[in-house]
């Protein structure tokens, strides 16, 4: 299933998702045919969803591939394929693709309480951000896809029935250290698949810069903006120095950011969320409460077809034609063929894809705000992003937070200024000056 749906993604967004190589140097004899024959093998079950072939490599040919690797005890590589993308700005267009084919989007709006009929589902509370204005929303069928936080909604759900429920979620944090491209040469990402500790570590060069990660924590207390623990960045900083020549210190982060993974709890809980599948499931309350949790990235359109199917078995929804989207090209799609610049490389109009025209006619195309980002993409960003602040347009649809978060905050009064003029309302900059700070400042 992951494979056929990377292929589906890499077709329907090739200017968000592309095949990137990926190589695991070899410092013992044994490590090229161990982890090769694994890989090969992983080959022949992708068949035609396979996006290249594994090779193995010599000495020379891995320090082709990786230049900046520690030469020093090193025998050799095995090159294998998979793909990369840009997921904040691949969540924009799944949002305006769907409002093109009729759905209704509110953000910055939230739910604070569920709505039951003759112990039911009907829908519901929600509160406006930024106005706080209180309203219900009314559906025959409502689906929980709130990632970490779903056991929240699913125990008001219980509450209102007199149920407990037991928590569906293990949330995990992984850690990601951003570098300059420097530290990692080359066209391809360095994965090591064990490191002494029987972690893995990788390299990955993504929009200019190298993301060096990550762990796998368990996290208990969800917080908006999780901080990282300062041995998770020991950890990534200590066995990038293993295998990188110039050995990336403190000093060398860009920006620091963490992800949580809502993996499904399993029925024995010891605590330990590395072993957890990363497989998605849908579960429906007695009440009619749909909640998906678990899964990744690559699976999200099985994901969404698994929670329709699961929503007409249950008599919540109507049965519908089968679903197309596996065909469905995304909102600036380029056509097939169209040449495309590479995720590896700085950020720029190539992620607009097709849009990329749309983005030059707009006032500020040549007028430089920061580096890759121009006043043109700001007013992007706000008249057909969805952007209401100064923390969406960096963190979300250009990326410099994550990129640079000093370079987000010298930033943020000149996009505060040019959305302002856009949306027609204050734009105070202290939150997000804040924000970055915590993105620019390693743990002690």
């Amino acid at each position: 299933e992951a494979l056929h749906e990377r292929t589906t993604l890499l077709h329907n967004a090739p200017h968000l998702a592309q095949p990137l190589p990926f190589v695991m140097p070899s410092y013992h004899w044994w490590e090229s045919p161990f982890y090769g024959i694994g890989l090969k093998m992983y080959d022949a079950l992708a068949g035609k969803a396979g996006l290249g072939a594994t090779e193995f490599l010599g000495k020379a040919r891995t320090r082709e591939c990786l230049p900046t690797i520690i030469q020093e005890h090193l025998w050799g590589g095995v090159k294998y394929w998979d793909g990369q993308f840009d997921d904040a700005r691949l969540a924009l267009v799944l949002a305006r693709s769907a409002a093109a084919q009729g759905a209704l989007l509110v953000n910055y709006c939230k739910a604070t309480g569920l709505i039951h009929e003759a112990g039911r589902m009907a829908g519901l509370r929600c509160e406006d951000r930024e106005s706080g204005r209180a309203f219900e929303l009314r559906a025959r069928c409502v689906v929980n896809a709130a990632g970490v936080w779903v056991d929240a909604l699913r125990e008001l759900d219980g509450q209102a029935s007199g149920r407990s429920t037991k928590p569906m979620v293990a949330p995990s944090q992984g850690v990601h250290l951003v570098v300059d491209r420097d530290f990692l040469q080359g066209d391809h990402a360095l994965l090591v698949p064990k490191t002494a500790d029987g972690r893995v570590l990788f390299a990955v060069p993504w929009l200019g810069k190298v993301i060096l990660g990550t762990t796998d924590t368990p996290r208990e207390d969800l917080a908006r903006e999780p901080e990282p623990f300062a041995d998770e960045v020991a950890f990534i900083l200590d066995e990038s120095a293993r295998y990188l020549q110039r050995a990336p210190r403190r000093e060398d982060v860009r920006s620091v950011w963490v992800g949580l993974r809502p993996l499904v709890k399993p029925v024995e809980d010891d605590g330990n969320t590395k072993g957890i599948s990363r497989e998605h499931t849908v579960a429906v309350s007695k009440s009619g409460l749909v909640t998906v949790t678990g899964g990744k990235w690559t699976t999200y359109r099985a994901m969404a077809e698994d929670v329709l199917s699961k929503i007409q078995e249950a008599g919540l929804l109507p049965r519908l034609a089968a679903p197309t989207t596996d065909h469905h090209r995304l909102i600036g799609a380029p056509p097939p063929g169209a040449a495309t610049v590479r995720l590896s490389d700085a950020p720029g109009g190539h992620l607009y894809g097709a849009e990329a025209v749309l983005l030059a006619g707009l006032p500020g195309a040549d007028v430089v705000v920061a580096p890759n980002l121009t006043e043109a993409m700001v007013r992007f960003a706000a008249r057909y992003e969805y952007a209401r602040s100064i923390e969406d347009v960096l963190a979300r649809r250009n990326r410099l937070l994550f990129l640079d978060a000093r370079a987000a905050a010298a930033a943020a009064p000149a996009v505060a200024r040019i959305l302002e003029e856009e949306l027609g309302v204050p734009q105070p900059a202290e939150a997000f000056l804040a924000l970055a700070q915590r993105y620019a400042t390693l743990p002690a």
